[in-house]
């Protein structure tokens, strides 16, 4: 038995050796040849099972990966030597153990963008070098390229020194153009968007680099931001400031405290919606602590820091057979492709199904029926479509000239998406189709507009077919049905009364609500609070100014298409008579009414000014606060400018106190801007 025991733990040992050779081997191809021949999920898959060697045998070698990021610089570019090592972090592809890491301190969400880390450093304003990371200890000198990038400041107003870490990357469209001969000299061997932004910024020749649309987001600061008061010691404030330097910033969100699984699967979501449309490429996400003395505090292997981790998503993909497109047209009339497919079990669910999101990324995929797929569930959550194994067959026979729904003939929509590419969609446009009007219904129930939350979809839907909603008045006169109600299946007198509860409770409503509510394409909850503040909660102004043709295009991030789309809206006859007649139903709160009314008093010092808010305050959340300036006859600024009149400061102000003393903006505590309120 002792002699087998010994022969294992040589055979482990063999194998430590072969991994750091074969993982060291790997390291070089992608690094240094930007020609991997294996994918990241062999690599990553190889790295932990050394890891679990390593832990198991008690052997780590010198030149293990494990103990070192990044590569050797091979170049003739110059070195250079890091006094801070720029090691990566360690990574995870389970959400619960971001939860874990964000339940011992307050955290941050970012991106993890899909580039070359590079290291800025900047003596009173002005950038000195630049150096990629090599191997966290040893970088190459890239200063020379700096010029050629599309978005770093190589001035910017700091005095002293400021040292900034980040990621230079090229969009994926860029890539893709490039690829296929559209501009730039993209070396056929870069075999993906990484790769190819990892030699371009590497290039000698900054012409050639200039050609590569190379781009720089920041994420990270490692010297020169002790001077900024309680903000120095937050991660997050001080990118925000960097922000206010001039440079791209890395997206990213502050967890809240007590922060659930859902909430940061959601805040997953959207960051990950938010790189898709802007075209970054990214492999995950990063979870870092805000605090940095917290984070000086965890200390650090020889591989990562201990104060993050980063969450990678590259999910595992699966064979099966596409077999249709299931068409259902939303309120707005656009038909959304939905794909159906050979049930496939991922992470213990089965999966069958997968949206298609438009015509375009049809197209691009070139569906066929019985062609084989490889299907993930992003973020383990949504299911996706990652490529067509069967290409060369697509037919545009796939895309229906009749609405599934009602039968009439569709049109296909086409648009400018980011960067100028075209996005096409199938739409219907009878606007008797029912499940127009099912979804119609639907938003007016729903919690952003008018939030009626006892009933749901499926009765929704049941109430159309039997006839008790035909308008949306109809929801507050469902007591006509009462016996029909409580007679069908699966209702009850207490069904029933919980339905009327939350119809009645629905009544007391807002301008905002309201005008989410009514639909207007492209006015939304944002939207519907700005024009809420505008026209200080007066409908009926709203409404004339909309049928005047007011220029909405003069209120913030109001643009063309958003005021077009309210003047269309408003004078269409049926539109306008339900925006009169549904009020009658309803009612309003006064509190920005009576702001309006305030604008006229001497007793209202806020009247009319611009209030910006930074910190944590005791009383509000920064909705309600917002909502509260606005109730006063004033307005919520996001930013201090020299038309803001107050900053009302609380807890760990961020950089928007420093800009109000430096503008000589008064500076008011939460209490005494509520004592100033007229009573």
């Amino acid at each position: 038995m002792q002699k087998v025991q010994s022969n294992r733990k040589n055979e482990d040992a063999k194998k430590v050796v072969m991994l750091v050779a074969k993982l060291n081997q790997y390291r070089h191809e992608y690094y240094n040849k930007a020609k991997p021949s294996v994918s990241d999920a062999v690599y990553d898959h190889l790295f932990d099972e050394l890891q679990k060697l390593e832990k198991k045998t008690g052997i780590i070698l010198s030149n293990s990966p494990t103990q070192t990021v990044g590569y050797t610089p091979v170049s003739k570019l110059e070195k250079v030597r890091h006094p801070i090592p720029l090691l990566s972090l360690d990574k995870t592809k389970q959400t619960e153990e971001l939860l874990q890491m964000a339940a011992k301190a307050p955290a941050l969400l970012m991106l993890k963008l899909d580039g070359l880390t590079i290291k800025l450093v900047y003596e009173n304003g002005q950038l000195v070098e630049a150096s990629t990371r090599g191997d966290g200890d040893i970088g190459e000198v890239i200063t020379h390229n700096i010029p050629a990038f599309y978005n770093v400041p190589t001035k910017i107003p700091h005095k002293g020194r400021l040292v900034i870490t980040g990621e230079g990357f090229i969009h994926k469209d860029d890539f893709e153009e490039m690829r296929n001969g559209g501009f730039g000299k993209a070396d056929k061997e870069a075999c993906n968007v990484r790769n190819l932004a990892s030699g371009s910024i590497r290039l000698l020749n900054p012409a050639a680099c200039k050609e590569r649309h190379v781009y720089f987001y920041a994420f990270n600061i490692l010297e020169g931001m002790g001077d900024f008061g309680k903000i120095a010691d937050s991660r997050g404030k001080l990118l925000e400031v960097v922000g206010e330097l001039g440079f791209a910033v890395c997206p990213f969100t502050f967890l809240p405290e007590k922060v659930t699984l859902r909430e940061i699967g959601d805040r997953i979501g959207c960051l990950k919606a938010f790189a898709e449309d802007s075209q970054i490429p990214i492999d995950g996400m990063v979870l870092r602590y805000d605090s940095l003395s917290y984070s000086g505090s965890l200390g650090r292997t020889g591989h990562h820091y201990k104060d993050g981790i980063a969450f990678k998503f590259e999910d595992d993909t699966y064979e099966t057979v596409f077999r249709s497109i299931e068409w259902e047209p939303g309120r707005s009339g656009e038909i959304a492709p939905v794909a159906v497919f050979d049930t496939v079990e991922i992470d213990g669910c089965s999966v069958s199904r997968a949206s298609l999101h438009n015509l375009s990324f049809i197209r691009d995929l070139e569906l066929h029926p019985g062609c084989r797929v490889l299907v993930s569930k992003r973020n383990m959550i949504i299911p996706h479509i990652e490529e067509n194994l069967d290409r060369g067959h697509y037919s545009k026979a796939l895309i229906p000239k009749k609405c599934p729904c009602c039968g009439k003939t569709t049109r296909i929509f086409s648009r400018a998406g980011d960067k100028g590419r075209l996005i096409e969609t199938l739409h219907c446009d009878n606007a008797e189709c029912s499940s127009q009007i099912l979804h119609k219904f639907i938003h007016f129930a729903g919690k952003k507009a008018i939030d009626i939350s006892g009933i749901s979809e499926a009765t929704i839907e049941r109430f159309i077919e039997k006839g008790f909603l035909k308008t949306f008045h109809d929801f507050y006169h469902l007591d006509r049905y009462k016996n029909e109600i409580v007679q069908m299946e699966g209702f009850g007198e207490k069904s029933y009364q919980k339905i009327v509860d939350s119809v009645e409770k629905s009544r007391n409503t807002t301008f905002a609500r309201y005008v989410v509510a009514m639909d207007i394409p492209m006015i939304g909850r944002t939207a519907g609070r700005a024009l809420e503040r505008h026209f200080h909660g007066d409908l009926q102004e709203f409404a004339k100014a909309a049928v005047d043709c007011f220029d909405f295009t003069s209120l913030p991030d109001f643009g063309e298409t958003m005021c077009r789309n309210i003047w269309t809206w408003f004078h269409d006859y049926g539109n306008l008579k339900l925006w009169k007649t549904l009020q009658k139903e309803l009612n309003f709160k006064e509190d920005m009414i009576m702001a309006k009314k305030m604008n006229h008093t001497k007793s209202n010092p806020f009247a009319g000014c611009t209030i910006v808010v930074t910190g944590k305050l005791e009383n509000f959340t920064r909705n309600t606060i917002n909502d509260k300036i606005s109730s006063i006859g004033a307005t919520a600024g996001s930013s201090v400018t020299k038309k803001t009149n107050y900053l009302i400061c609380g807890e760990k102000p961020g950089s928007k106190l420093t800009k109000a003393k430096e503008l000589g903006i008064p500076v008011l505590t939460e209490q005494e801007f509520l004592d100033r309120i007229p009573a």
